[in-house]
């Protein structure tokens, strides 16, 4: 069904007279805050009442202090907290029906029929028996003469939208729960922290991470920083694994490798169903190979600290999303939970996605395994198949032999995130059989001959290192196309997997140029998209962009910290990114920016004007620091030295200015768990259409394709991973800009301004119809922004 324009979106669903409750209930996750700070604030621009319920549950049954009205102000410098500042409580009196009699009463007294929930399945179970049973609890409350009979017509529904809050990603329906990846980020943290004493000591590891019923931390925990052994509980190892492990860690020492790292999720569980402790892998390590073993536990840090980027956009666009929601609900429309599916948000039927998560455990208590793992959906499937691939390596025996030789190369400049994807391509590609050549120094290097085969053992411990190991360079191949040629004839080189930003894109389509003069370039070629900038076409994310995003948001958070207990200031911010606006946008939204200036969306001296009178009105009244960022490229004449004097000096007597450049600290740094995940996955797609390419490709002893479909990009678009080939995308470039035409980012643009108190249009397009559960929806939906 067709979307209504944003005139008439805003004309038909308003939300005046409208009365919105929001509350956290069960476990605490990181990224509740920005949560109730989108549902707070988009509830007030839509012209609604917003309620606070302090203490879940158990608020909503007490009553008084506990429900109150917010304010614009009162959702100020929560974004960056970790946690759930209104409060979180497990309360056995709304499981009765007199509680829940109560907390109708509290809720008709102030005229709250709609609310949005932030919490896991037991609390979203919980809101629908509320909703379900309403018309029967105003009934008795009028029995009971406690409300009037008027109110029964008056307030004759509920309206429920659940956002699921859970570090566990336990939720069935959504590609990643708000707080998860902030979770990730705890343990690749301590994690990185560990391996750098474990080899010290030449030590194995056992560590315990959380996931209960579910091993979604683990696994991709283990994926993120290369561990040797993980047990989870929706697969357990089969009979005989203690055996198996003692094996693959004592073949990981004899390659010199110095450390040993097992990761176990606290349900882990064997084939039946008993508990799988850390303590017992470590006295099997101990007794079997002699190991000096230590056991960490991770515990409750997994909960805290701040929340991480990816979080704060998440939940700051599930909580729109989830007022829409509740704008557009009527009292036939069934209570439906705000979901994430690739990078698109949907909603979903609330009950349909509780039942399939209840399934999961019922598959897991009558041991069947396989159907447990796909039950949790394409993304956990994607991520226990790859582990497997990149982690256990196959006997010399096993392998298949397809006498191919692929290379891979960095191109650009470097991006977090393209080592893991240089680790997954060799991995995957010895697995296919595959002789894997490693070039250094992108297509410099490659005409200067600088070219290695490279091994298994070669690439370990490389997920978790910043920058590019393999060294990269501008360069672009045009120049020297007949020493690059001669190259691949010289190492018989059958395949190519490029790995870079918008200079890899201009390589591929030279490089496919030249092939009507060098049959060596009539070969499969793949490129990965790895940029900080986020400016390749033909994808909506790219390797390295989430750190990037990750150091920006923390150095915000940090100069804004500065500020406490000092009188107004404002921060004027720049930013990477080319003419690319995706770290300046996107950075704006998840750090609070009050705007932020990018080349896509032009402005002028008025809309500079405009700007700096509406920070000055705010912080008259309420806020005490202030945030602009601007890409680096937004205009060549408003620089970044000419917004901090123009504010300086409109500012005068109400705040005061300092600006920050903050350029190659966003280049630097370990990958974060998305971009190493991201990388990783990517990477071994990729790897896998090389492989079938060759296979298609191979005709009279030789590899020859020439086709369009032969050179192409992987990419992420919305809810799947593409291959597009690269001589398509060029109608959707602006090579002089070095930016897509499109960038689905842009959409993004009005939640910052609205959540900024700034009056603007809101374009719906996307916002999500009412889909249904289906298990692994497509062929492709693996390819999620998920971890």
């Amino acid at each position: 069904m067709a979307q209504p324009d944003n005139k008439k979106f805003f004309e038909n669903l308003t939300g005046a007279g409208k009365a919105i409750a929001v509350l956290t209930s069960g476990g605490d996750a990181q990224g509740m805050n920005a949560a109730v700070r989108a549902v707070v604030r988009m509830g007030i621009y839509v012209g609604a009442k917003v309620y606070f319920i302090h203490e879940g549950y158990q608020g909503m049954v007490d009553g008084g202090d506990n429900i109150k009205e917010a304010t614009w102000e009162s959702v100020s410098s929560m974004l960056q907290v970790g946690g759930t500042v209104i409060g979180s409580a497990r309360c056995k009196e709304f499981r009765t029906h007199e509680g829940r009699l109560k907390a109708a009463h509290n809720l008709v007294q102030r005229g709250i029929t709609n609310l949005c929930v932030i919490g896991g399945d037991g609390s979203l179970t919980g809101a629908n028996l509320f909703r379900e049973e309403w018309s029967g609890l105003l009934t008795e409350l009028v029995q009971q003469g406690l409300i009037e009979e008027d109110a029964v017509q008056r307030y004759s529904a509920l309206h429920i939208v659940g956002m699921v809050g859970s570090i566990d990603n336990d939720f069935c329906g959504t590609d990643m729960t708000i707080g998860t990846d902030s979770a990730l980020h705890r343990i690749i943290e301590v994690v990185d922290a560990i391996m750098t004493t474990a080899q010290s000591h030449q030590r194995t590891f056992v560590l315990e991470v959380m996931g209960r019923h579910c091993g979604y931390l683990a696994l991709v925990s283990a994926l993120a920083c290369g561990a040797d052994w993980v047990l989870i509980p929706e697969m357990p190892p089969e009979d005989g694994w203690e055996e198996k492990m003692c094996e693959k860690l004592s073949a990981n020492r004899a390659g010199m490798k110095r450390l040993n790292i097992i990761i176990v999720a606290e349900g882990a569980i064997d084939r039946s169903n008993k508990p799988i402790t850390t303590d017992h892998v470590k006295d099997l390590v101990v007794r079997c190979l002699g190991f000096d073993t230590r056991v960490t536990i991770l515990g409750h840090v997994q909960r805290g600290g701040t929340p991480s980027a990816f979080d704060r956009v998440l939940a700051s666009r599930m909580g729109v999303e989830a007022v829409l929601a509740l704008l557009e609900t009527t009292a036939n429309t069934p209570a439906c939970v705000v979901s994430l599916c690739g990078n698109q948000a949907v909603r979903l039927p609330l009950m349909e996605c509780v039942q399939m998560t209840q399934e999961v455990q019922k598959a897991m208590d009558e041991k069947r395994f396989e159907d447990a793992v796909r039950l949790r959906g394409r993304s956990f499937e994607n991520n226990l198949r790859t582990y497997k691939l990149l982690a256990h390596r196959k006997p010399e025996s096993e392998l298949p032999h397809s006498n191919f030789n692929v290379a891979v190369l960095n191109v650009g400049a470097p991006a977090a995130g393209m080592n893991a994807a240089v680790r997954s391509a060799v991995r995957v590609g010895i697995s296919e059989g595959h002789k894997m050549f490693a070039v250094h120094d992108g297509f410099e290097g490659f005409y200067k001959g600088q070219i290695r085969e490279i091994k298994w053992g070669d690439v370990g411990g490389w997920t978790g290192q910043g920058g590019s190991l393999l060294g990269t360079k501008r360069t672009l191949p045009a120049k020297h196309v007949e020493k690059i040629a001669e190259q691949m004839r010289k190492y018989s080189i059958n395949a190519l997997l490029v790995i870079g930003g918008f200079e890899a894109l201009e390589c591929l389509l030279q490089l496919y140029d030249a092939r009507t003069t060098y049959e060596e370039f009539c070969v499969p070629i793949c490129m990965l998209p790895a940029t900080i900038s986020n400016n390749v076409p033909g994808t909506d994310l790219s390797i390295g962009a989430d750190t990037a995003l990750n150091a920006i948001v923390e150095t915000c958070d940090r100069i804004k910290q500065s500020a406490s207990g000092t009188k107004r200031r404002v921060f004027i911010i720049e930013t990477m990114g080319g003419y690319c606006g995706y770290l300046a946008g996107v950075g704006g939204l998840a750090s609070g920016a009050d705007a932020a200036y990018i080349y896509e969306e032009p402005f002028d001296i008025r809309d500079l004007q405009s700007n700096v009178e509406h920070l000055t009105e705010k912080m008259k009244t309420s806020i005490q620091r202030g945030l602009v960022l601007r890409n680096e490229n937004s205009n060549e004449n408003y620089t970044t030295d000419f917004i901090y004097q123009l504010y300086s000096e409109e500012g005068k007597g109400v705040f005061d200015c300092r600006k920050n450049v903050l350029g190659h600290m966003q280049q630097g740094g370990a990958p974060s768990p998305f971009d190493r995940n991201f990388g990783t996955k990517i990477s071994a797609k990729a790897m896998q259409w090389i492989s079938k390419k060759l296979k298609e490709c191979y005709r009279q002893g030789r590899v020859f394709a020439n086709t369009e479909d032969s050179a192409c990009l992987l990419g992420m678009r919305r809810r799947a991973l593409v291959f597009q080939p690269v001589v398509q995308l060029k109608d959707e470039t602006d090579f002089v800009h070095r930016i897509p035409k499109e960038q689905w980012w842009l959409k993004l643009r009005p939640l910052m301004k609205i959540l900024a108190k700034y009056k603007t249009s809101y374009d719906v397009s996307d916002s999500g119809q009412l889909e249904h559960v289906v298990c692994n929806r497509t062929k492709d939906s693996d390819a999620n922004t998920t971890i």
